[in-house]
């Protein structure tokens, strides 16, 4: 089981008025759409493709006025109504993304092209359905999702296997996801939720390849100690404290002065009111994703990541955050959402090539099967959100496997072949599995093998030194 990203407590502080405006009656509670930057690349409204965006979470208020007409599909996968939320946290998360920003009431929505899709997966006692995000996953991605938002998680502890909560049914839901050109976002997960604050692992999902894993900052630029910090897994931050959405009706305290009526999160349950949680933060991203992909739909997920993380301003003390280090750092990712900035690259930059052979992240069903050698493969690694690469490959008793990497840092990929049967490259207690490595032959790195046995082989390829863009690699295979 999964638990929730739970919300804490902040307070509420004044917008930057965006490019085109944001005119609803809220917008000064809305601060964190001018830190992202949220609509300042258009000086009008623009004409974008519309982009089906699912919020996998505990349903919404069907009935609240800033969804009317933006929700295409939905489905609970824990029983009862998608359209009733006993949590709120759904309400909320579906309110940043994709409330109506033209209808001059309440907030305004960042992605004004959404069409949400509504998945619930938390039970009334606020738990997450394993098996119900694996399927929502599924039928969100069937039915035409191209970004996918899970604020949820579950604890990552890779030095203590009785905590770690790893689900290769969700990795496999998430591949499949990727590989039908969706974008996964996942909040890191927060500290309250973790067995210590601050915790220096981000949770599963967002600690899967191909998920754009989202911490939270506080308008003054600083990290706080509830958002889980991450040396790999933690991408890319956005706002994340004092938090303004939209709650369900039934949520509002009526006895609050001037609530009546007022389905806001200032006038929710105290955890609510100036919500805080890596949860709100992820929103925004997907968000930002969804208007990347209303104005080029033919991006490939790898490369709307890249867009987003690479274009995120850069947090540093001089930033507000005092333990963040030029570049990427576990606090922050790769910096603070930027979504100008996204746009900006977006219209100017070459983007990185997609790779057809994702996702092959893993061996035994995650591996790529190779078909008959000899075989040249180009493909990419990316030392932050694809440093390895696994290739299934059929070897006859007696036979040899020759492999050799060339690439233009050929030193820092590293191959290591195998044996059947390998379920995990990494991780990996039994290291016996692991047959032979590659070694250093000028600019290239290779491997050579004779089976002792038939059988299908796995030749895993590393990322070992840190990048900035992805790494092209040729792979060149051959039996003998």
């Amino acid at each position: 089981m999964l638990v929730l990203a739970a919300v804490a407590l902040g307070l509420a502080v004044p917008a930057v008025a965006l490019a085109f405006d944001n005119l609803e009656p809220l917008a000064a509670k809305q601060w964190y759409l001018g830190q992202d930057q949220a609509w300042t690349f258009w000086p009008t409204q623009p004409k974008l493709f519309p982009v089906k965006v699912a919020v996998i979470d505990s349903g919404i208020d069907g009935t609240h006025p800033e969804l009317v007409g933006r929700v295409v599909a939905a489905r609970s996968f824990v029983g009862g109504s998608p359209y009733h939320d006993e949590q709120g946290h759904g309400t909320f998360v579906a309110g940043e993304i994709g409330a109506n920003p033209f209808n001059v009431e309440g907030i305004a929505g960042l992605a004004f092209n959404a069409q949400l899709m509504i998945a619930k997966v938390v039970g009334a006692d606020g738990i997450v359905s394993l098996k119900g995000e694996v399927a929502a996953i599924h039928w969100a991605v069937d039915h035409g999702a191209r970004v996918i938002n899970l604020s949820l998680g579950g604890v990552r502890d890779p030095l203590d296997p009785s905590l770690d909560t790893y689900s290769p049914l969700e990795q496999a839901a998430v591949d499949y996801a990727y590989s039908k050109g969706a974008v996964v976002v996942a909040a890191v997960g927060n500290g309250p939720q973790s067995p210590a604050t601050p915790w220096n692992f981000a949770d599963y999902p967002a600690a899967l390849p191909h998920v754009i894993g989202v911490s939270a900052t506080r308008e003054n630029g600083s990290v706080p100690d509830y958002s889980n910090r991450d040396t790999v897994y933690n991408d890319i931050s956005a706002p994340g404290d004092a938090m303004f959405s939209i709650i369900p009706q039934q949520l509002v305290e009526t006895s609050l002065p001037g609530c009546a009526g007022h389905p806001y999160s200032d006038c929710g349950p105290f955890e609510f009111r100036g919500a805080i949680g890596t949860s709100f933060a992820a929103p925004q991203v997907s968000a930002a994703a969804a208007l990347l992909l209303g104005e080029n739909p033919s991006l490939h997920p790898d490369q709307v990541a890249w867009l987003l993380e690479r274009s995120a301003d850069d947090a540093s003390p001089s930033t507000g955050c005092p333990s963040c280090v030029a570049g990427r750092d576990r606090f922050s990712g790769w910096g603070t959402l930027n979504i100008e900035n996204a746009l900006v690259d977006l219209t100017t930059s070459p983007l990185p090539a997609a790779d057809r052979y994702e996702p092959n992240d893993d061996a035994g069903p995650w591996a790529h099967a190779l078909p008959p050698l000899p075989r040249a493969v180009d493909a990419t690694l990316d030392y932050w959100d694809d440093n390895i690469d696994v290739y299934r490959v059929h070897i006859d008793r007696g036979r040899r496997l020759f492999a050799r990497v060339s690439s233009g840092r050929a030193s820092s990929v590293r191959m290591a072949l195998w044996a059947p049967g390998t379920e995990r490259v990494e991780g990996l207690d039994a290291q016996q599995l692991r047959l032979v490595q590659s070694r250093a032959v000028g600019g290239q790195a290779r491997l050579a093998y004779r089976a002792p046995r038939t059988g299908t082989y796995y030749l895993e390829l590393k990322l070992v030194q840190k990048n900035t863009d992805p790494v092209l690699y040729r792979l060149a295979l051959a039996r003998r």
